[in-house]
């Protein structure tokens, strides 16, 4: 296995004590899977990651198991699914120390790369409110916005 980058190294010791903490257990299979998201530049669906999981660590994860660890690590907001593309990305915000906010997903329909930038409380409850006066309840308070990213536009340009 190749060595993982100081940053990574840095989220998971980080994330092993938040999870010590908070009392649950971040295994070295849960651990396996958010490098393997960490490591990746555009979202990965549960079978890309199992994929992945083989490839990095020369080991075989059944889907049905990502589909577990995912499970954990969204519940633990170390990773968020994607609902318009069914695919997986770390949290942008992992190694924070402050309160996030809700995430907003940036998502290139080019290259498919994915940005998380948090949005301010008062937008998410002034939303929120908008969809309460038309009867109908959220279930998660997550944006994803597709659009085209500033380097797939340069790249246009150019050419």
């Amino acid at each position: 296995m190749n060595e993982m980058p100081v940053e990574t190294e840095e989220i998971i010791k980080k994330l092993q004590e938040a999870c010590m903490l908070a009392g649950v257990k971040l295994t070295s299979k849960r651990k396996n899977v958010l490098i393997v998201l960490l490591s990746s530049k555009t979202p990965l669906s549960a079978y890309e990651i199992a994929d992945s999981y083989k490839e990095q660590f020369q080991e075989s994860l059944p889907v049905m198991s990502v589909y577990r660890m995912l499970d954990f690590l969204i519940k633990e907001r170390l990773a968020h699914k994607l609902e318009t593309s069914g695919q997986y990305i770390s949290c942008a915000h992992i190694a924070c120390d402050h309160q996030h906010e809700a995430p907003q997903f940036l998502i290139c329909d080019r290259c498919g790369s994915v940005k998380e930038v948090g949005m301010k409380k008062p937008i998410v409850d002034e939303i929120e409110r908008s969809v309460l006066d038309t009867g109908f309840t959220l279930a998660h308070r997550q944006l994803e916005l597709h659009g085209i990213c500033k380097r797939c536009l340069n790249r246009s340009a150019q050419k």
